[in-house]
């Protein structure tokens, strides 16, 4: 279960290998309107996400799989830090996540 993160995470390669709880909270569009299976899923941060992922995470298709359903594409989520094995919430925490 594997992530890449854009510049709003990557912080000149800081995030990499950054562990996330990623959970789906709503579609972000009208073609799949309750894509969300209620599960988490825990990424590992491992590369830096291409031009034109602005504020996102891109998920494997694994791990969006295992949180949405595929065809949404794209989806709202909220996500937790671990630190030091930790979880850890932090306000705001909010973003749009795209399957790779």
């Amino acid at each position: 279960m594997i992530a890449a993160a854009s510049d709003v995470f990557w912080n000149g390669g800081a995030a990499c290998g950054k562990r996330l709880a990623v959970t789906c909270t709503s579609a972000t569009n009208q073609g799949v309107p309750q894509p969300c299976t209620g599960r988490s899923v825990t990424v590992k941060i491992v590369d830096y996400c291409p031009a034109g992922c602005r504020g996102t995470i891109d998920l494997s298709q694994e791990a969006f799989a295992a949180i949405a359903n595929p065809d949404a594409g794209k989806i709202l989520v909220e996500y937790h830090e671990f630190i030091h094995d930790k979880l850890c919430s932090f306000a705001g925490s909010k973003i749009k996540i795209r399957m790779a």
